[in-house]
């Protein structure tokens, strides 16, 4: 039975030594529950980090912590202290974390922590592969993981994989800043699945994949080597039951210390009101803004002095990170400030609390607090909010949420504001303590029913509906994967075969695409190759382009085979003047090329490639996003000028070709298959001009596509390095 193999940086699980004894608890934390039904119910495996590093662990107690782990369905990676500091709190949390946070002034960029990155992604890597057989499903989380899908992939190319991202995705403008791009972008393209937790955050990743690595990208699809990747967003939430089945368990209880104390404060006054504030202590919360904007509603609506009370948990985090101890210091001090400023003998303003809290004690601060303040400046998600929302039982109270929290764009009935904002906080406060009884339930109804309908548990469930359903993506693609199987068979009558022709487009199948197109011309390599294949009497090479006849006349005029140009306007025979296939008009290019000049102008990275019988606008430099809005536009405006003049429209590869209507790569080739009778045929291009060639072959010709795109074509392979390789086997 197939089995799903869960990865994350730690297990679900809390492992202590005590008195050289192990102590293993599971964790309580949102991705733990999200995953409980598929971990635990199903056959499935989590491998993480255990949190003991190999120096904490002598032999005898590694292999407890083994067999510990085994018996809660997990496995575990082994990690050194030297990974701990340069892995975790270096690259992970001193360059990823920040970086993909927005702040930028917090980022470190150091080629020590790289390396230990890729080495511990690795070690992830390993640890999967050891278990993981064809048919299993592997889902990889976060940003401390982020090659390991490729590193997978690489290795088990027939395991579904998908990854999820926890955190923020950054902007492209961030994004291009970090150095090792590249490998982080191919590492995420390992999986089949890309899931974020907002659509801002998928665009930005798209955007990335576009101009970073200039993929081809169609809506949320990537075409990556001969896979489709999928990209989607899928909004985390909590266990909603359990934070409201508290909430209703601990009204009829004792109440604790805690709850005493925040009654005495309710109680002191018919107006007295508490706002709740609950982060961990990080950077990317909006600590010291929160604090500021307070002040600033005090100074402003004075009336709510000794009124309201601000409670803050902060939790420890990090604190080992210089970032963070200065945080620390200075939320410590500003909590002082507004203290010491406004408080009074009976009321202190702020209520500061530095640790963690038991859930009990959370759930306290949950049911008393008339309004929730949750205003980071940058968070991928933010389940507080949801925390708050759930525990409302009588459905009143307000939330306050920042809209750089990703929780903002499925919580509209918040109260949003921004959180640098602080005349729009103060205001937002305000309006939120003097909100009508009847105004907060209808805010929180809403809320309760969204968060009630997608849990944690649905956000796991659709995920995995999601990645499942991507092994059908490459169904519109007809073509079947060249493999060896049917290599042999080619090679094979190609053998026993009389006559043989070979029909080899140029850009883009036997040398690859440069920005400028001159620049690709053919190596020795090529040359060598192409030679052998001709030296044998009974093939015939035949190269058809869209190139010029200049070019290949400068390129191929002394070589021994067959050159097609502008599409199949101009044969030439080794040893013969070239000949027109076709006669082609060329008095509409002087009314065109101007129109096409207007958009080089206007698409930085663009320009016009004149040909004798064709034009083509090249934007393979230009930002792929403008690029795509320029080519909508520029299809429209030739589309209506040459529906009278017999011209064709062809989108190629990042470019697009106004030629005659009557010439095309088929009736070329045509042309050649009426003057030899040819018993094994070989014909292989990229892109839509190709498309005529496979259609007009009969059947028994072994038509290829290069790259993993919607064709007519029999069978497809990667990329011109696939080309070389399979045309080398005919030579052997």
């Amino acid at each position: 039975m197939n089995k799903t193999i869960i990865v994350s940086n730690r297990l679900p699980l809390q492992i202590k030594i005590d008195n050289n004894q192990l102590q293993v608890k599971p964790s309580v934390g949102g991705l733990a529950t999200g995953l409980k039904t598929i971990h635990q119910e199903g056959n499935s495996l989590w491998i993480g980090w255990s949190g003991l590093t190999e120096e904490e662990l002598n032999s005898d107690l590694s292999k407890q912590v083994k067999a510990l782990i085994k018996k809660e369905k997990c496995d575990t990676v082994s990690l050194t202290q030297n990974d701990l500091e340069n892995f975790y709190y270096g690259f992970s949390n001193r360059t990823l974390w920040p970086l993909f946070h927005y702040f930028m002034e917090y980022t470190e960029f150091e080629n020590t922590y790289w390396d230990s990155y890729k080495a511990v992604n690795q070690k992830f890597a390993d640890a999967v592969l050891e278990h993981v057989e064809d048919g299993d499903t592997v889902w990889v989380h976060d940003y401390q993981l982020l090659l390991v899908p490729k590193l997978i992939k690489d290795k088990k190319p027939n395991t579904t994989v998908g990854f999820f991202l926890h955190i923020p995705y950054p902007s492209y403008e961030i994004f291009r800043t970090f150095p090792w791009r590249e490998e982080l972008l191919h590492g995420m393209l390992g999986a089949d699945l890309i899931g974020f937790h907002t659509y801002d955050y998928q665009r930005h990743f798209l955007s990335s994949v576009k101009r970073i690595l200039r993929l081809d990208v169609n809506f949320n699809e990537i075409t990556y080597d001969d896979r489709v990747v999928k990209v989607d967003s899928f909004p985390m939430g909590i266990d909603y039951n359990k934070f409201h089945q508290s909430a209703l368990k601990q009204k009829k209880e004792e109440k604790s210390e805690l709850q005493k104390r925040l009654d005495d404060h309710i109680q002191s006054s018919k107006d007295a009101r508490m706002i709740l504030s609950i982060d961990r202590m990080d950077y990317t919360k909006g600590i010291p803004n929160r604090i500021r904007a307070f002040e600033y509603f005090l100074n402003k609506y004075p009336e709510y002095k000794e009124k309201v009370r601000l409670i803050m948990l902060a939790v420890p985090s990090r604190s080992n990170v210089p970032q963070y101890q200065l945080l620390k210091r200075e939320t410590d001090e500003l909590v002082g400030r507004v203290n010491g400023q406004f408080s009074t003998v009976s009321w202190t303003p702020i209520w500061y609390f530095y640790r963690s809290m038991p859930f009990e004690n959370l759930i306290d601060l949950y049911t008393s607090s008339h309004i929730a303040m949750i205003t980071p400046v940058r968070d991928g998600m933010n389940l507080v909010a949801k925390e708050y929302v759930a525990t409302r039982t009588e459905q009143d109270g307000v939330l306050i949420l920042s809209e750089m929290a990703g929780a903002s764009k499925e919580m509209n009935e918040a109260m949003l504001i921004n959180p640098n904002n602080f005349e729009q906080i103060a205001d937002t406060l305000k309006q939120a303590l003097e909100m009508p009884l009847k105004e907060q339930r209808s805010r929180m109804e809403i809320l309760q029913k969204r968060l009630k309908r997608y849990t944690v548990e649905k956000w796991a469930e659709e995920f995995m509906k999601s990645l499942f359903a991507t092994k059908n993506l490459g169904a519109v693609i007809i073509a079947k994967r060249m493999n060896f199987e049917i290599q042999e068979k080619m090679i094979s009558k190609f053998d026993t075969a009389k006559r043989r022709l070979f029909l080899l487009d140029y850009d883009g199948t036997l040398v690859n695409f440069k920005d400028n197109p001159k620049e690709a011309s053919p190596d020795k390599h090529l040359y060598a190759l192409l030679d052998t294949l001709q030296s044998d009497d009974k093939n015939d090479v035949v190269l058809i382009s869209g190139r010029d006849r200049e070019t290949f006349t400068s390129w191929f005029a002394h070589k021994e085979y067959k050159l097609i140009t502008d599409h199949g306007v101009w044969l030439k025979i080794p040893n013969e003047d070239w000949e027109a296939l076709e006669r082609v008009k060329n008095g509409w290019m002087e009314h065109i090329k101007p129109i096409l000049e207007t958009f080089v102008d206007r698409t930085p990275g663009t320009f016009i490639e004149e040909k004798r019988y064709s034009l083509a606008w090249h934007y393979r430099k230009a930002d792929p996003e403008l690029a795509q809005i320029r080519t909508i536009e520029i299809d429209t405006v030739l589309t209506s000028l040459i529906s009278n003049h017999d011209l064709s429209v062809l989108k190629g590869n990042k470019v697009i070709e106004i030629k005659s209507s009557s010439v095309n790569k088929g009736r070329a080739s045509s042309r050649l298959l009426n003057t030899t009778n040819y018993d094994f045929m070989f014909c292989i291009g990229d892109d839509w001009t190709d498309e005529y060639m496979f259609q007009e072959l009969p059947k028994s010709a072994y038509t290829i596509k290069v790259g993993f795109k919607k064709t007519s074509a029999k069978f497809y392979i990667k990329n011109t390095d696939e080309v070389r390789h399979l045309l080398s086997q005919f030579v052997k």
